[in-house]
């Protein structure tokens, strides 16, 4: 082989590497916008249906279970089989949610749909994650991985700020608000399925592997540093959970408003916020993500909970927007550390960890909120919401805090 030719070879794969990376991460934002698409069309069921806030906590809670389960069985196996033999079913889950909130719109659908939603997601995030650290390695060796890790990240958290947004203004704006999102992020993920098919493998399939659920396993020094990165992803997603389960209908029933394009626009900022800070803060060391991280979330938290005291939505603007700043950082700190002391044939099992965690936290808590919203009126429910929260911050600031040698 001539040098010519070689080079020409060698530019010939960078350039399917790059198309691959960007196609992943096309993929990776639109199977997440989606999973958050209904969050705003809560309170549209809610009102069709005489659905209580439990009954939302529910269906949200449903796709929760879907993602901890998938994490728990199916999550960690992109190691083993390959990243893209993962990432194909989950999109082709992800389409099949959209057909059944299309065409099956009672509560068994709905619980149905968000389920098999959150089985698509628990198979994606961390395959993606770790798709797209390979595919950037491999068309740019030895540049590092801040690209693909501000990527994996800013479509993770910005299509779960997108979701919202788009069904939002569609909703209040547009005709039929419990169809037309869902047709649009049908295609779309038409689209995406279609696009994965010409991207290469780049996990390597083990041979003669025996099946086994998720396990995350980290060097026996680790475990308290990977015990705080998990805390990080789980307090993180508990405030990431409130304004894509309840905080719609808190908006209306607390602060009158109606709009779902306001509802949809809270949710987005949140989003927004940690994807933005999650690119600025790129470049921090992990203690001091770690430091700010958490910092905000304790004063966001404390905003929100002012918010709902005084039904003010300008607090809650500003408390959504700090807490989630610091969400955003917090788990970008978690995933970064989680990264860090991941050995590399066992990385996508031990993000999966990390997010297995999160979506925990996603659930737990609000289902929570939602469960004493039955016995006890919304003050009191919001005030044990940030008191949990509060303690749960404390536990993970304890975690993170060096220790002495």
């Amino acid at each position: 082989m001539t040098i010519a030719s070689a080079q020409k070879t060698l530019q010939t794969s960078t350039a399917l590497y790059d198309r691959s990376f960007w196609i992943v991460a096309f993929s990776f934002l639109v199977s997440m916008a989606f999973a958050t698409a209904p969050a705003p069309l809560y309170v549209v069921y809610q009102a069709h249906s005489n659905f209580s806030a439990f009954t939302i906590t529910v269906i949200f809670a449903a796709y929760a279970l879907g993602v901890v389960a998938s994490l728990f069985t199916v999550g960690h196996l992109s190691d083993r089989v390959g990243r893209r033999k993962l990432m194909l079913p989950s999109l082709a889950l992800g389409f099949g949610s959209a057909l059944i909130f299309l065409f099956a719109q009672n509560l068994s659908g709905l619980l149905i749909a968000r389920f098999v939603s959150g089985l698509g997601i628990g198979m994606l995030t961390a395959t993606a994650t770790a798709y797209l650290m390979e595919l950037h390695a491999k068309a740019h060796p030895g540049t590092g991985l801040r690209k693909a890790e501000i990527t994996a990240t800013a479509a993770n958290i910005g299509g779960l700020g997108m979701g919202p947004l788009v069904s939002g203004l569609l909703a209040e704006y547009a005709p039929a608000p419990l169809k037309l999102s869902y047709s649009i992020f049908a295609i779309l993920l038409q689209i995406a399925l279609v696009l994965l098919l010409s991207t290469p493998e780049t996990a390597s399939p083990v041979k003669g592997w025996k099946y086994r659920p998720q396990a995350v396993s980290v060097p026996h020094h680790e475990r308290r540093t990977f015990a705080a990165a998990a805390m990080m992803a789980f307090v993180a997603f508990a405030m990431f959970g409130l304004f894509t389960s309840l905080a719609p209908a808190l908006i209306r029933g607390t602060l009158g408003i109606s709009s779902l394009a306001v509802s949809g626009g809270v949710a987005f900022l949140v989003f927004a916020a940690a994807a933005v800070m999650q690119v600025f803060s790129s470049r921090w060391p992990l203690t001091a993500q770690t430091h700010w991280g958490l910092s905000a979330l304790a004063v966001g938290l404390v905003v929100i909970t002012g918010s709902m005291l005084f039904a003010s939505l300008t607090l809650l603007i500003v408390g959504g927007l700090i807490a989630g700043s610091g969400a955003g950082i917090a788990f970008k700190a978690g995933l970064g550390t989680a990264i860090r002391i991941a050995p590399e044939d066992q990385r996508g099992e031990v993000i999966a960890g990390v997010f297995l965690a999160g979506y925990l936290g996603m659930s737990v808590p609000v289902l929570l909120l939602g469960a004493l919203m039955l016995y006890i009126s919304l003050i009191p429910a919001v005030l044990a919401f940030g008191a949990l929260m509060a303690g749960l911050l404390i536990v993970t600031a304890v975690l993170a805090a060096p220790r002495k040698r």
